[in-house]
């Protein structure tokens, strides 16, 4: 059975976001841990961010939520539950919360290259399958 258009445009996007993205964070990495711990620690932009996910986790989930269409199809429905669980954390967590959830429990520092080696996977895999996968 082949993805639909819908979990390829998706998938492609994704992909190539993560991809970029965790490039662009193994080339920085001082720079956005900084920039991580200085957004955490400013309640207007957690806010902002927050709204931004929201809007685009709740898209996500409302035109792709297909839990039994296959892997690729899958992985795309948990990155947008995933992402909509994280906007909720950036609007209704307390700045202190946040700041402890996300570099405390979550150890970002130390388990940076963890976090950005998971997102180049992830890019390569969902660039990968929606470049070469067709739609039906």
């Amino acid at each position: 059975m082949m993805p639909p258009t819908r979990t390829l445009f998706l998938s492609r996007l994704i992909g190539l976001y993560c991809l970029l993205v965790g490039l662009s964070m193994m080339t920085h990495k001082q720079l956005t841990v900084e920039g991580v711990a200085a957004l955490l620690q400013n309640p207007s932009l957690t806010l902002l961010l927050g709204f931004i996910t929201l809007g685009a986790s709740l898209a996500m989930v409302i035109a792709h939520n297909l839990w039994w269409s296959g892997p690729l199809a899958l992985i795309i429905t948990l990155i947008g539950w995933l992402a909509l669980i994280k906007s909720l954390l950036f609007l209704f967590l307390s700045p202190a919360m946040e700041a402890r959830f996300f570099l405390g429990q979550l150890h970002y520092q130390q388990f940076f290259y963890d976090y950005v080696a998971v997102s180049i996977a992830l890019g390569i895999y969902l660039t990968y399958a929606g470049f070469t996968s067709s739609s039906h």
